[in-house]
């Protein structure tokens, strides 16, 4: 689909760059803590930078879903009071999160099982940085990887049946007005764009795992290289109570969206006295009949 034709036609949109990668025969790696550690997270891999039309999905919330192009705006308010209190998010925020994606995939079963909060400038322990960098959670490999993690017992017979992995991501404090999140709407995506990204975890003092120990764990996800029909969506000033859905894997080789991508982008919109970026992203395991 051309870039502004279709339901690109009409909508507002601004330039921003983005962090793509280039595919060079030798796979990236992500350096990567373990959560809420504080410490940074360190990307091996080459940059490719380009400047991308971002485009106003307010005007089309009745026409999106996580099956057509990957990603859709729904609301969900909590009864959470602290998002950095962890055992409330999961105590409260997870099961909220599970109805939510139980309602827009129709899944019979759904499992929140991560959670990951973000700040534009008040980097703790407690929030990562924003990822300034073009991927995609999941590959073929690791998709089918994180319910044989999750669920050991039952992953030989959940793997024979449809499954999803899908993000939740909305604000924890006010409205997004920096570092909003955008994602790349899965029609535009070719297979051949994806470039399969080894995580290397480390421990507390920042040692890496052996490459065995990381791909044990599931350590892949996708970066992308840059694609001039990639079409880039985002929900300007995004709510607390607005939650952005997108599917990082599906299982379904049927049509349906299977992969997405996402970054972060600085958004020249932004006031100068605007608030950091806080966010949190729920990750899920959709599971289908």
């Amino acid at each position: 689909m051309a870039a502004d034709s279709g339901i690109d036609a009409g909508l507002r949109a601004l330039r921003a760059s983005f962090h793509y990668s280039v595919n060079t025969g030798v796979k990236p790696k992500i350096y990567l803590s373990a959560q809420r550690t504080g410490r940074p997270t360190r990307r091996d891999y080459t940059e490719d930078i380009r400047e991308m039309q971002v485009r106003d999905a307010r005007p089309l919330l009745g026409e999106l879903s996580v099956d057509v192009g990957g990603f859709e705006l729904r609301r969900k308010e909590s009864s959470v009071s602290d998002y950095f209190d962890d055992e409330e998010v999961e105590r409260v925020r997870y099961p909220e999160v599970e109805g939510l994606v139980k309602e827009a995939t129709g899944a019979a079963r759904v499992c929140v099982f991560d959670h990951l909060r973000r700040s534009s400038k008040e980097i703790s322990a407690k929030a990562r940085a924003p990822a300034f960098v073009v991927h995609n959670d999941y590959t073929e490999r690791s998709g089918p990887q994180r319910v044989r993690d999750l669920f050991p017992d039952e992953a030989d017979g959940l793997l024979q049946r449809r499954f999803a992995l899908i993000n939740a991501w909305h604000s924890i404090r006010d409205r997004v007005e920096t570092a909003p999140l955008a994602v790349c709407d899965a029609r535009g995506i070719r297979l051949e764009d994806f470039i399969a990204t080894e995580i290397i975890y480390q421990d507390a003092t920042g040692e890496a795992f052996t490459r065995a120990q990381s791909l044990e764990r599931g350590g892949e996800v996708f970066y992308l290289a840059h694609n001039p029909g990639h079409r880039w969506f985002y929900f300007p000033r995004m709510a607390v109570e607005e939650v952005m859905l997108f599917k990082c894997f599906d299982s379904a080789k049927d049509g349906r969206a299977r992969f997405s991508a996402h970054s972060a982008f600085e958004d020249p919109e932004s006031p100068p006295d605007a608030p950091p970026r806080q966010s949190i992203e729920f990750r899920a395991l959709a599971m289908f009949d």
